[in-house]
């Protein structure tokens, strides 16, 4: 098993602790249970898609759970039985609960489950406080939100 030593980075590193320790975490778990297989998608620059196949499940089977920094997905088996007997099972109707860390200021925006596919939209929104900002020199009060690309300049006086 390859190791990532995370030691250097965390001697010249201040606050960083909880990145290194979801790293050497995900680390541990990579030889985990794949079911069900997901996909991660960027679509913009602060939205986020995470699609679960799911084939087989009902959205009262499904649960999803959001809270600081991490996302929980639990599908939940039915009992239903068929009517006859059966000579094959390869169709997985198996519970399941898949975790995703998220980043700060990462909300779910809205869950949709359609074709057997579960998908989660994710948005950042990270406030204006915690945004860059040019601080001026010499006593000046005004401060000016720092432009990237299509947002709008703010300034206050």
């Amino acid at each position: 098993m390859n190791r990532f030593d995370t030691t250097p980075y965390r001697r010249s590193t201040v606050g960083f602790d909880r990145l290194f320790d979801l790293m050497e975490r995900q680390a541990r778990n990579a030889g985990g249970d794949n079911y069900p297989p997901f996909n991660i998608e960027r679509r913009d620059e602060d939205e986020y898609r995470i699609t679960l196949a799911v084939a087989g499940f009902r959205p009262e089977d499904l649960d999803i759970t959001a809270q600081q920094n991490l996302l929980v997905i639990q599908g939940r088996k039915r009992d239903d039985q068929p009517d006859g007997e059966m000579l094959h099972v390869g169709i997985a109707n198996r519970g399941f609960e898949r975790r995703f860390d998220l980043a700060d200021y990462v909300r779910v925006e809205n869950a949709d489950l359609k074709d057997g596919m579960l998908m989660i939209d994710l948005v950042r929104e990270v406030p204006d406080a915690m945004k860059p900002k040019k601080i001026s020199i010499g006593g000046k009060k005004s401060l000016e939100i720092v432009k990237h690309d299509d947002e709008d300049e703010t300034a206050a006086a």
